[in-house]
């Protein structure tokens, strides 16, 4: 093997080592690695529809254009907020093209209740769970709940939480990323913060320019 070759092997040895590390979970979120614009979706990726039902992520996504939304869950107040502004601008996402797709780690009845009824209304878009992590590692934005946080969650406000094989709570990152058909990460918006989200005019804007 040349010295060349050598050198070939080694950027591409220490680069798979990087970005393999996006399937792991965070110890914190700070410390996430979610997909980047330009990177391909992961094959195999299976979620939930609200009737339990397994469905492939990966194979959906190829189907058409999306908008994937990841929340922490319907009993997350900025959460909603999020869904219902997509919701109010689904028509004109529809309209260039897309679909809208919403993930999180709850599981299928409580994304069937927000599917329902999220800020006084109906959803026209489609909720998917991801009690198992797969989509959330995928696109690595899974990373652990600290103790503190996952007490009161749970025992001050009755949190239904989703762990890990470990019995660690698990939650994603808020974010969104748009899709194209070959699965390919187009623009994508991720904040470490859950109370800072995408805002519907600027993510229509980023569709239209994706769209272009």
């Amino acid at each position: 093997m040349t010295r060349y070759r050598q050198m070939l092997f080694s950027i591409s040895l220490l680069l798979s080592t990087f970005f393999a590390g996006a399937a792991e979970i965070a110890l914190k979120p700070e410390q996430i690695r979610p997909l980047l614009n330009g990177q391909s979706v992961p094959s195999g990726l299976q979620v939930q529809d609200s009737k339990g039902a397994t469905i492939d992520l990966s194979a959906l996504l190829s189907q058409q254009k999306t908008i994937l939304v990841f929340y922490r869950g319907g009993w997350c107040p900025y959460c909603n907020t999020q869904l219902a502004g997509l919701r109010d601008i689904a028509p004109q996402l529809q309209k260039l093209g897309y679909r809208i797709l919403a993930v999180s780690p709850e599981l299928p009845t409580a994304s069937s209740k927000s599917e329902l009824m999220t800020k006084d209304a109906a959803l026209n878009y489609q909720l998917l769970s991801d009690p198992h992590l797969n989509a959330l590692q995928g696109f690595g934005v899974a990373y652990y709940m600290d103790a503190a946080t996952e007490k009161t969650y749970k025992g001050t406000y009755g949190i239904q939480l989703t762990y890990d094989s470990t019995g660690q709570a698990v939650l994603p990152a808020p974010a969104v990323f748009i899709i194209n058909k070959s699965g390919e990460i187009q623009f994508s918006y991720v904040h470490i913060n859950y109370k800072t989200r995408l805002q519907p005019r600027l993510l229509l804007l980023a569709a239209e320019l994706a769209n272009q």
